[in-house]
Order: C-alpha cells, then structure tokens, then sequence
C-alpha cells in the first residue's frame, strides 16, 4: 500500500534526523501550498482516518516518495489542514 511506503520513509528520515520535538507516537508534517511550509506534529493515529489518507494520497501523486523537508510534505493550504485536525482531535 502506498500510504505505509510513504509512512514507514518518512518516519525512517525522522529517526535518522533525530527531528526534535516530536514525541512517540507522533509524527512532523509540512504543509502549504507555497515553499514556506507550516510545521505540524500530529499523532501517528491520524493516518488511520479516510480523510487523512486522501490528503497523503495527494501528498504522494504530487511529491512521489521524496520529501526534501525531511517529514511528510502535504500540498493543501494550511486552513483546510487545520479544519481537519480540528475534526480528528474531536473524535
């Protein structure tokens, strides 16, 4: 599945970069529709939700498996993304 791919590098360059910040069980993101990219650290059980893995879906169709800002880069703005977190923090 593509998402796991995209999952398990992004959490390997995470390790590998020692990204401080981010606790277990969580994991960094970037996004924005610009070069300058918001930072979020959100729970790794966000991946699970439908909504969540249309957005990395994207994620993989525009960036494929390289992600140069070293977390899972997400090309929506910044807005959509956080209504959405909003709504899975709810659950």
């Amino acid at each position: 599945m593509a998402i796991r791919k995209i999952l398990g590098r992004v959490l390997s360059a995470e390790r590998r970069s020692n990204s401080a910040g981010v606790p277990k069980g969580h994991l960094a993101v970037y996004v924005g529709e610009t070069e300058n990219k918001q930072r979020f650290v959100i729970p790794i059980s966000y991946l699970n939700d439908p909504s969540f893995q249309d957005l990395l879906n994207r994620a993989e169709e525009e960036f494929g498996f390289c992600h140069p800002m070293g977390g899972l880069t997400i090309p929506c703005s910044e807005h959509v993304f956080m209504e959405l977190i909003s709504c899975l923090g709810r659950v």
